[in-house]
This record gives structure tokens, sequence and C-alpha cells, in this order.
């Protein structure tokens, strides 16, 4: 009979045993563990630096497409806009540099620009906006009448400012007088809605409305793009045509160009480009103008909602 003296030692025995097996195990797992960690890191690390090598090539040839379509610009869109006008307005987030590169654009095709307004983050901020529908209704010219469906700040701010500056398409005559012009554009300025320069802006055929990336992505930013929206579309229905072009991450979110592009009301009467930061968006904005100038609308770039890359493309 086994004592109970014996059964203490064996029992020991067995623990000691696991003890002794799971700290030999644990070392050999460890030892696979990590070997496998690094050959997965090493993967990873070969994974990226291909990643990188493709973006660089890449990067490469979307420069190489840009300083192409540089060098044509010119020639693609020669006489396209001969004799018309063009104003163009910058919203709050717009690059300079996009803005002048689009006026070398327009200007190469014939076009003459009018001159540049420029909306302030007061005029798409939503504090301001009972200001802004009061200074916009107190300075409407004699012989203008606003539209009835234009009641946000953006629209009614698009439906003044696009009488004052766009001719009549109908007979091409200005809506109002210099002076009505100069009392609604300076009372926009003296609220901090707008700037421009004084002397430099006179009624135009056309417009061009630029944004950057129109904050689609940022948090609180819906109503802003809404605003701008609103404001190019109703802006549009003045004159004989208007573009509203953008950065890409315009055309995301609650970006303005994303906004139009959901909405068949607006994108049925006004043109959108969401690559004006590439050469091949400048030119296209000045294409979408002309066909804006011959009654029609689209939606171009490579963003979300785009219809074609450029105009007279195939449809995506």
């Amino acid at each position: 009979m086994i004592s109970l003296r014996q059964h203490a030692v064996s029992i020991a025995a067995i623990f000691l045993a696991l003890a002794v097996g799971i700290v030999l195990g644990s070392g050999v797992l460890s030892s696979s563990l990590v070997s496998g960690l690094r050959d997965d890191k090493a993967r990873m690390r070969d994974d990226l630096q291909a990643e990188q090598d493709r973006n660089s090539v890449l990067t490469e040839r979307l420069n190489a497409a840009d300083g192409f379509d540089a060098a044509v610009a010119g020639r693609v869109v020669r006489d396209t806009l001969t004799e018309r006008t063009v104003l163009m307005v910058a919203g709050p987030d717009a690059d300079p540099a996009d803005l002048d590169a689009v006026v070398a654009t327009v200007e190469a095709a014939g076009a003459t620009v009018t001159g540049r307004v420029s909306l302030t983050e007061s005029f798409v901020d939503a504090a301001g906006a009972d200001l802004l529908r009061t200074t916009v209704t107190n300075v409407v010219p004699a012989g203008v009448q606003l539209q009835t469906g234009a009641v946000d700040q953006g629209s009614l701010a698009g439906d003044l400012l696009g009488a004052v500056l766009l001719v009549d398409p109908g007979t091409g005559q200005p809506r109002s007088t210099p002076e009505e012009r100069t009392l609604a554009l300076t009372t926009l300025r003296s609220g901090g809605f707008v700037s421009f320069e004084d002397g430099t802006v006179e009624p135009a055929q056309a417009a061009i409305v630029v944004t950057g990336d129109g904050g689609g992505g940022e948090e609180g930013s819906g109503n802003r793009g809404a605003l701008l929206a609103r404001f190019a579309a109703t802006f549009d229905t003045r004159g004989a045509g208007t573009v509203l072009a953008g950065r890409p991450g315009a055309a995301t979110g609650n970006g303005p160009v994303a906004v139009v592009r959901a909405d068949t009301a607006l994108s049925a009467g006004l043109s959108t480009v969401d690559n004006l930061d590439r050469e091949a968006g400048r030119i296209t904005t000045v294409l979408a103008l002309q066909e804006q100038l011959a009654g029609g609308a689209g939606r171009y770039g490579t963003g979300p909602g785009a219809g074609a890359v450029t105009v007279g493309s195939a449809a995506r």
C-alpha cells in the first residue's frame, strides 16, 4: 500500500515536472514567437517600401502629365472664350495660386476678366447670417427683384451679387448703375462679408467661383459647403453661365461641389470641377464655362459624383 508520504512525493514530482515543462516550453515558444514577429516586421517593411516606391513613380507620372497639360493648355483653350467677359469669385478657403492660375487660363482662352471678389469667413459663418440677410435686403437696386426662393444668406447674397455683377443674358446690359453696384459691394465689404479692390470690378457675362478643399471632411462644415453651393447656384441664374471649381476635398463629404452634385436642381444648371489643383482641372474649368455659355452643364473631374473627366470625354 502507498503511504501518504509517497503519495505527497509523487504529487510534488508531477508539479515539478509540469513547472519544468512550462519553463522549457515557454522558452521555445518565446523564441519562435519573436522570430515570427521579426519576419512579419521585415515583410511589412518590404511592403511599405514597395508602396512608397510605387507612390513615387505615380507622383512622377502625375507631375509629368501636369507639365504636359501646362505646355498645351494655351492651344487647348485658345479662342474658346473669345470676346467673353468673366468675373472671378473666390470662396473663403480658395488658394490664391489656384485663382491666379485660372485667371491665366481664362485670359489664354481669349476672355477678359472684369474683376475679383472674395467671400470672407464671415460670409459663411452662421453667426453672421441675420446680419448678412439684412445687409443684402437693404442694398437691392431699384430695378432688381430678388427671387422669392432665395431665403438663406448664401442664396440671397448670390442673387444680389449676380444681379449687380452679371449682365442680363438677354440684353447684354447691366441690371444696375455703377453707383448701385458700388453701394452693394462697399456695404457688403463694410459688414466684413466680401473683399475687393476699389475700381476693379465690372459686370461680366459669366463667372467662375473658386473654392479650396471646401472643408468637406471637417466637423461642422456642412452649412459652410451648402452656403457656398447655394450662392454659386443662385448667382448662376442671373448670368449666362457659372462654374464652381475646387480642389478634391470640395467634392467629398459636405464640400460645396459635393452639395451641388447631390442636388439635381442645383447641378442641372451649375457646372462643377473637382481637380482645380491640377492643370487638367483648370483647362476643364474653361471648357466647362464655354459649355455653360452654350447652355450646357456638367460634373467634371476625378472625385465622387463626377460624370466625366473633362468636357467632351466619355462618361465615367
